[in-house]
């Protein structure tokens, strides 16, 4: 048994308990109900709720919620249009966001998977001062992606 000041005021039937929590004019909160005896606590129930709601809405404020934008392009793509793929993907990168990048292959294209590397390859050499390789580039039906995140400074 706790008090609601923190202090043990030692093993006693839950009637006790009860009986001391309504003469304060508290609830009796279990807080670990496991444990060889269960113990309790003496507190005002809905100001504990009140308090832990706050206190997980300001651990949530405090977190950064990071997205994956994702770049796609076609492997015979223009040097000129890759800068600018790879100036956009810059932006997204230096914003925090992960950044997937994917190749669609039309038609015969899947035949000459090796283009779409070499494309990919290009592409991270643009943004390698930005970005680190998270998942490698891998084929997967008719797209080739790979997935870059924020270099940590």
């Amino acid at each position: 048994m706790v008090d609601s000041d923190g202090k043990q005021l030692g093993i006693m039937s839950s009637k006790q308990a009860f009986e001391m929590a309504s003469e304060r004019m508290l609830d009796l909160v279990k807080i670990a109900p496991l444990a060889k005896p269960p113990v309790c606590k003496i507190m005002d129930y809905g100001k504990f709720v009140f308090e832990q709601s706050k206190r997980d809405k300001e651990a949530k404020k405090n977190q950064k919620v990071i997205s994956v934008k994702e770049i796609r392009f076609s492997p015979k793509i223009e040097a000129h249009d890759l800068n600018i793929k790879a100036k956009n993907a810059q932006k997204f990168l230096t914003d925090g966001n992960k950044v997937k990048v994917t190749i669609r292959f039309r038609g015969r294209e899947v035949d000459h998977v090796a283009f779409g590397q070499k494309a990919l390859e290009r592409f991270f050499e643009i943004v390698k001062d930005y970005a680190s390789i998270e998942k490698s580039a891998k084929l997967e039906g008719r797209n080739m992606s790979m997935v870059l995140s924020p270099k940590q400074q």
